[in-house]
């Protein structure tokens, strides 16, 4: 069975950092590709990165390039999302999501399993 849990959002200042978790089994996280997506209220979910879980190096969306880093530890199956100078834009709801294809997978509809999703919030 396939199950995502994100975790790690909250409430932080501008300039401020979060580090967002997203928990996995053995399966998901040794097959196919794995990112990360936002959806703030009134917008569409958006790609921020992804990284083929096979190994290789992560890409990213260039809203957030230089900012944001993803990371892996295999031995807890987890998917780190690592944010740093946070603006109010960056307010939203975020997303892990996991697809069984490899290669740069930046659209919602190819990626089949998704956790809950948790919230960020930036203030000025």
């Amino acid at each position: 069975q396939v199950q995502l849990a994100e975790s790690g959002g909250g409430l932080v200042q501008a300039g401020d950092s979060l580090r967002l978790s997203c928990a996995s089994s053995k399966r998901t996280f040794s097959v196919g590709t794995m990112g990360w997506f936002r959806q703030a209220p009134g917008k569409e979910r958006e790609f921020l990165g992804g990284m083929p879980m096979s190994g290789g190096r992560p890409a990213y969306a260039d809203s957030v390039k230089g900012r944001f880093t993803i990371s892996r530890d295999n031995a807890k199956n987890t998917m780190y999302l690592q944010m740093n100078s946070l603006k109010p834009e960056d307010t939203a709801v975020y997303y892990c999501a996991a697809s069984r294809s490899i290669g740069l997978l930046a659209s919602p509809a190819q990626y089949a399993y998704w956790g809950q999703g948790t919230q960020v919030t930036v203030s000025s």
